[in-house]
């Protein structure tokens, strides 16, 4: 097959979720597809390495580098906002962390009119892609091309926090992944003996073998070809090169929940006025394309403790980082394999709230702000988010040229009740690091501060030390209101040709980490796209 030309599908976005679908659209040897992504290879050791993420996000081989907007809930900073720009993407530089959510997400969805998107309707997909290190029962499959696995490695600082926050009723917790995610325990990964597993080897390298997918890479989908109301194809340059490349069945954009709003708009699709002040002509007004933003901010605060090993004195020397090295290089296992958050909580900001809407990531390392070096005494990070945000932001294009980033605006802690929320996690969190299991290794707060004690004074430094999470969801939203974009099997309102799929159709976002429900999302659609075409 040559780069230009026609196939039965294209793909924008070789991310989770295209890859995901080059796997199941290419399964009968027959379904022509063409797979574009605008990044290079992930064969990268800091890729296949867990703690390789920290050299991952804010490189260029592998990250676009994005910024969001000045934040005023975050006292006028702007954040590094990272995503994936590799094959795999987000999945190739992500926390690894495998969770699925809550029930009670789903059949929110459903709620809203998205019908076939319930707990019940979702359970199989999740269950289809998995090979869970525990083997197949109801709630999780075996032999699938999603790899989840045990951590590798223990720390005694974190197993106290968990013997401590019994004492507030956080109990332990076998699987947060059954639906209920209530209680403490450690968190699953996406890894295959101490290594990342992305979306790239479990599900396009097995497709690639097969001669009617092409991958293309390097390459950057400049605008989607409409002919009247439907798309027809894309136009995407790969290096002083631009190609055209014609779809007889769909294209399916895929491109993570920034770039594929921005990608409509520079076709023509969205608000009318987003694209006046752009000099776009509006070839399909559609009004919430770009809107719905919603992310998880985490509120990373940080205690000091004395008597137990934490990463900051383990690899606070050359020494001990050239064990960290050896060991991994031996077992794959030890710090080099860790995800970033090893130990997670979830529970209730308030005793009325039906399920819990806080989720803790407890680490056992500190740094002042992410990135920055370790400190030097021995501390542990007790982050944590409010899983289902009021705040709603938007993500535009900024500029008429495909190579610049959107306009990403996440309008965090606006909503009054997300200030609330914020302020109570700081006040829980404090209180769990009172437990007398955690008495013999003095915790002692550093961020935000123990001095810091008012709710005005707590949130304004809530403002200075909260980041994302990197969890951007629902600027396609799914769903049949005047800012819907997409209806229950994905497909774009108003034209034919075009499907999202990717975790900007999310209507809400879920309660926990987002990549497992994307690679859900593409399985379902799949399903969907292949029933369509018959």
């Amino acid at each position: 097959m040559t780069l230009e030309g026609r196939y039965d599908y294209i793909i924008v976005g070789a991310g989770t979720a295209g890859c995901v679908l080059a796997n199941r659209l290419t399964a009968d040897g027959r379904t022509r597809v063409l797979l574009i992504e605008a990044g290079g290879s992930d064969n990268y050791h800091w890729v296949q390495i867990p703690v390789g993420y920290l050299f991952c996000i804010g490189n260029p081989r592998t990250d676009w580098m994005m910024r969001t907007a000045a934040e005023s809930g975050l006292n006028g900073r702007s954040l590094v906002y990272p995503r994936g720009k590799v094959l795999g993407g987000c999945s190739s530089v992500n926390g690894m962390i495998y969770m699925r959510g809550q029930a009670a997400d789903y059949n929110g969805w459903r709620q809203m009119g998205n019908v076939g998107w319930g707990w019940d309707d979702v359970l199989p997909y999740f269950r289809k892609s998995e090979d869970h290190y525990g083997g197949a029962n109801d709630l999780h499959g075996s032999g699938g091309e999603w790899k989840v696995a045990r951590q590798r490695l223990t720390w005694d600082i974190l197993a106290a926090v968990q013997e401590g926050a019994k004492e507030f009723g956080i109990m332990p917790r076998v699987d947060f992944n059954d639906g209920d995610n209530e209680g403490s325990g450690f968190f699953e990964v996406n890894q295959q003996r101490g290594i990342r597993w992305n979306a790239a080897k479990g599900f396009l390298r097995p497709a690639l073998r097969r001669p009617n997918l092409r991958l293309v890479t390097e390459a950057l989908v400049q605008r989607l070809l409409l002919s009247d109301r439907r798309v027809a194809g894309v136009r995407f340059r790969q290096g002083d090169a631009v190609h055209e490349a014609l779809a007889d069945a769909e294209v399916l954009l895929a491109a993570g929940a920034i770039n594929s709003p921005k990608l409509m708009e520079l076709s023509g699709i969205g608000r009318s006025d987003v694209l006046g002040e752009l000099g776009i002509d509006v070839a399909h007004a559609l009004p919430g394309v770009g809107e719905n933003l919603q992310d998880h901010l985490q509120i990373r605060t940080v205690y000091k403790v004395s008597g137990v090993k934490t990463l900051n004195t383990v690899a606070g020397n050359a020494f001990g980082k050239a064990r960290i090295a050896l060991q991994y290089a031996l077992t794959q296992s030890g710090p080099m394999s860790m995800a970033p958050s090893q130990f997670g909580m979830f529970t209730k900001s308030d005793p009325a709230k039906a399920t819990p809407d806080l989720e803790y990531h407890v680490q056992p390392l500190s740094t002042d702000r992410l990135g920055d070096p370790l400190h030097p005494f021995p501390a542990i990070t007790v982050s944590v988010c409010n899983l289902r945000p009021d705040s709603r932001g938007s993500v535009h294009a900024a500029t008429p040229e495909p190579e610049h980033q959107p306009d990403i605006r996440l309008n965090y802690l606006s909503a009054p009740s997300d200030r609330e929320v914020a302020v109570k996690a700081v006040r829980q969190a404090r209180e769990i690091m009172t437990a007398k299991a955690l008495a013999r290794y003095r915790p002692q707060e550093i961020l935000p501060g123990p001095a810091i004690t008012g709710d005005d004074d707590l949130f304004r430094e809530i403002g200075n030390i909260a980041t994302t999470i990197f969890h951007p969801v629902g600027t396609c939203k799914m769903g049949q209101d005047d800012r819907a974009v997409v209806d229950g099997e994905l497909r774009v309102h108003g034209l034919a040709g075009l499907r999202v799929v990717d975790a900007s159709i999310m209507p809400s976002i879920v309660s926990g980490n987002t990549a497992s429900p994307v690679v859900m999302i593409a399985e379902k659609a799949a399903d969907v796209i292949r029933a369509s075409a018959r």
